[in-house]
């Protein structure tokens, strides 16, 4: 698939799987108007998201919703499991580590490392922590496909550049700073200020509307 899907898209395919997988009847049909409800956006919004990849279900008749299901999860890749290396032993790291939905969606960690010599070697359930002077090595030993940095700024792009020349497929980078890596490497940037922001705005702009 060539063309560029608008990435509002693709997080609603997310929002669309979640509700599904809420269907009270997995074999039974949903709507798009149902749909649309769950992911608080429109019908109209729903189908044209759908479109971009195909034909899922029929005029009048909905979507069975076990197929339109099955269909989401290979699309955003989630009918497999992936390796993951999380990079930052601090406090967002060990939230990440102990958020369930991570390994119910098949993101298995493989590898956790830190710089501090405090936390090396110490045991995050199964995993024992690394030293990044082993980083290359055990991202390909370990065969890595996802990393995520939840580090401080001034140390993310060496990390990500990294992390890139040992092979990694894609980054998610909690630190607060705008990673420079190949366009063949995609990255997802977490940025819980500007959420917050977003919030505030919102409720900045109720607040003047009233």
């Amino acid at each position: 698939m060539n063309r560029k899907i608008p990435q509002s898209t693709v997080r609603r395919l997310s929002h669309y799987l979640r509700s599904l997988e809420s269907f009270p009847k997995s074999e039974g049909t949903v709507s798009s108007e149902e749909l649309a409800a769950w992911g608080q956006t429109t019908a109209a919004q729903v189908r044209k998201d759908l479109s971009h990849f195909g034909s899922f279900g029929k005029r009048g008749l909905g979507y069975q919703a076990g197929e339109l299901s099955k269909s989401l999860r290979t699309l955003l890749g989630i009918d497999r499991s992936w390796k993951v290396a999380l990079v930052g032993a601090g406090r967002i790291g060990l939230a990440l580590y102990e958020y369930p939905a991570f390994r119910s969606r098949g993101y298995d960690c493989v590898a956790i490392f830190d710089s501090d010599p405090s936390k090396i070697g110490t045991a995050w359930g199964d995993q024992s922590i690394c030293a990044l002077e082993v980083f290359e090595e055990v991202i390909k030993e370990r065969d890595v496909e996802l990393v995520i940095l939840a580090i401080p700024a001034d140390s993310a792009q060496e990390v990500a550049s990294r992390a890139v020349e040992a092979g990694v497929n894609g980054i998610l980078n909690f630190a607060p700073i705008r990673l420079n890596v190949p366009a063949e490497v995609p990255v997802e940037d977490v940025n819980l200020v500007i959420e917050l922001e977003a919030l505030s705005f919102q409720i900045t702009q109720r607040k003047q509307d009233v």
